[in-house]
C-alpha cells in the first residue's frame, strides 16, 4: 500500500470534486436524454459527448488520488433534473453547472497552493484550463439563441451546431 502523500483536507475536497463529476455526468446524461425524447438530435449527441466527457473528469481525479495513496470514494448520486422547458434552458443550467464546478476547482487549488502541495496544484491546472473551455462553449452557444433567434428555425440551426460542436457532423434534416 502507498503512503498517502496529500493532506486528509485535499483527499476530502477531491473526493468532493469526483462527487461534483459524477453528479455533472448524471445531469448531462439527462439533459441528454431529454433532448432525444423531445426531437433535439443535435442537443443530444452533444449532451451525451459532455456527459461522457464529465465523467472522464471524475475518472482522473480517482486515478489520481489512487495514485498518491489517498484512496477514491465513489458517491452516490441523486438523480437529476429530467425535464426541461427548452434547449436554451439545458444549455444555461449546462453553464451554471460549469460555473460551479469552476468555483471547486479554484477552491482546490487555493488549499493545494495553501498547503504547497505542488503534485496537486500541478494536477489541478489542466482542469482550471479545461473549465475555462467548458464556460467558453456553454456561453457561445446561449450566443447563438440571439443570433439565430428563439423561432423553430433558430432552434434547429442551434441544435444543428450542437451536433456539430459534439465532433459529429450536423444533421442535413430540418
Amino acid at each position: 500500500m502507498i503512503t498517502m502523500r496529500i493532506s486528509t483536507k485535499m483527499k476530502k475536497a477531491l473526493n468532493d470534486q469526483i462527487a461534483l463529476e459524477s453528479a455533472a455526468s448524471n445531469s448531462y446524461l439527462a439533459m441528454a436524454s431529454w433532448c432525444e425524447v423531445t426531437g433535439y438530435q443535435g442537443g443530444a449527441t452533444f449532451f451525451y459527448a459532455q456527459s461522457d466527457e464529465e465523467k472522464t473528469h471524475m475518472l482522473k481525479i480517482i486515478h489520481y488520488l489512487n495514485d498518491v495513496g489517498a484512496i477514491a470514494t465513489i458517491p452516490a448520486v441523486k438523480a437529476p433534473k429530467s425535464s426541461y422547458r427548452s434547449l436554451e434552458e439545458t444549455i444555461k443550467t449546462a453553464l451554471k453547472n460549469e460555473q460551479s464546478v469552476t468555483k471547486a476547482i479554484h477552491k482546490i487549488v487555493e488549499l493545494a497552493h495553501k498547503e504547497k502541495d505542488h503534485c496537486t496544484y500541478a494536477f489541478l491546472e489542466w482542469f482550471v484550463n479545461e473549465q475555462v473551455q467548458e464556460e467558453t462553449k456553454f456561453e457561445t452557444i446561449l450566443q447563438k439563441f440571439d443570433l439565430l433567434g428563439r423561432d423553430k428555425l433558430g432552434i434547429n440551426e442551434v441544435d444543428k451546431f450542437l451536433a456539430s460542436d459534439s465532433g459529429d457532423p450536423p444533421s442535413s434534416t430540418a
